[in-house]
């Protein structure tokens, strides 16, 4: 009886059967992490969008995304996401390192899409800030995928980087009251993602005029899709800052 119950306590901490959310910024709970639909863009097209959480287990998310937009193919509509609760607050001094996994695949697509799939990790002077928000000095996005010829906020300013076992060109330009700094893949889907982001921090304070005063105030990974249609699936995602 005392193993059964065990049992069953650790199928419910592993695992949470498909809860599925729709509204426009509609977020829930996902174990280590929060689920939202941030359909922000919507008012710029036609279409819909519904995330569901598949699983949790420790530091370990499993979620979907499935959407499809219409008109005005240069605006995004939503970045549907997963964020990490406590991964926050933590100087890029003070890192000693900050392992993220990604395995993640287009169960289907449209033909054409225009979408990326990408991690949005945002910085500021104060260990609190909410994303895209006053608090915000730095939005550091790093492009696994850019599908339909999308590009970046601002312009490329840097090709051919060697970061995580990949290839990036960087591009950078303002947005509201932050400062955008995008590594986007350059060799194609990168759809098993295994790194330490301090190793894209570094660079951004040794090379792009970062603070490395600067606090982690949220690192978010999801998808920004443009028009077009797909079921995108995040088999496996984790993240953590080491200090």
């Amino acid at each position: 009886m005392r193993f059964s119950t065990l049992t069953a306590l650790v199928a419910v901490a592993a695992s949470a059967t498909a809860q599925t959310i729709s509204g426009q910024y509609d977020c829930e709970p996902a174990g280590s992490y929060t689920l939202c639909q941030n359909l922000w863009g919507k008012s710029a097209g036609v279409g819909s969008q519904t995330s569901t959480l598949l699983s949790t287990s420790g530091n370990t998310v499993s979620w979907r995304t499935v959407w499809q937009w219409q008109n005005n193919p240069n605006n995004v509509k939503s970045y549907a996401n997963v964020e990490h609760n406590t991964a926050k607050g933590v100087q890029l001094s003070k890192l000693t390192s900050a392992p993220t996994a990604w395995q993640w695949e287009y169960e289907t697509k449209s033909n054409p899409i225009r979408a990326d799939v990408s991690y949005d990790i945002w910085t500021g002077t104060t260990p609190n800030g909410q994303p895209a928000s006053s608090a915000s000095s730095f939005e550091i996005m790093i492009w696994l995928s850019g599908q339909g010829g999308i590009q970046p906020v601002g312009s490329q300013i840097q090709s051919g980087i060697s970061l995580a076992g990949h290839t990036w060109n960087l591009w950078r330009g303002p947005n509201a009251n932050w400062q955008v700094l995008s590594f986007v893949s350059a060799n194609g889907d990168i759809t098993n993602f295994n790194a330490d982001l301090k190793e894209f921090f570094d660079f951004i304070v040794q090379n792009e005029g970062v603070s490395s005063s600067q606090y982690v105030q949220a690192i978010q990974t999801g998808t920004e899709p443009f028009t077009g249609s797909a079921s995108l699936l995040t088999q496996s995602f984790s993240v953590a800052l080491n200090q």
